[in-house]
């Protein structure tokens, strides 16, 4: 059997960090994943809404530290729905990827936003003119 799911999109909002009470921290999150194709020459594109729910303790670390709202990540976990009953007592229902465990990756994806690329040192021209007319041999 096969329970993996992997997305690419954009996080929808900062994560947010929640505690267990037994002080497991576990992050939530939401990935918006565009599919875009074109129609009778129009571009077209449809965006779903991934719930990202983080239980491994390293991934948890990786979020609080590093992911914010419009992050682009690669996602790789397991589709899990839950069963709630709401206050009225209706069953309601939520379908998330769950990372945990071995199985689960985050990979960031594209540059950060907030730093400054170093400049890049150019290595002067070589120019054919500055070399010697006469051969060594």
């Amino acid at each position: 059997m096969l329970n993996q799911c992997n997305f690419i999109g954009n996080v929808g909002g900062d994560p947010e960090i929640r505690s267990t009470q037994n002080g497991q921290e576990i992050a939530n999150l939401s990935l918006a994943v565009t599919e875009t194709w074109k129609k009778d020459g129009q571009k077209q594109q449809k965006t779903e809404w991934v719930k990202v729910v983080v239980y491994s303790e390293g991934l948890v670390n990786v979020v609080k530290s590093y992911v914010k709202k419009g992050d682009k990540l690669f996602i790789s976990g397991k589709l899990q729905t839950r069963k709630w009953q709401d206050q009225s007592g209706n069953d309601r229902y939520n379908t998330e990827i769950v990372l945990q465990g071995f199985g689960g990756t985050i990979t960031m994806l594209g540059g950060r936003n907030d730093t400054q690329a170093e400049p890049v040192q150019q290595e002067p021209e070589f120019n054919v003119s500055d070399l010697d007319d006469e051969i060594p041999f």
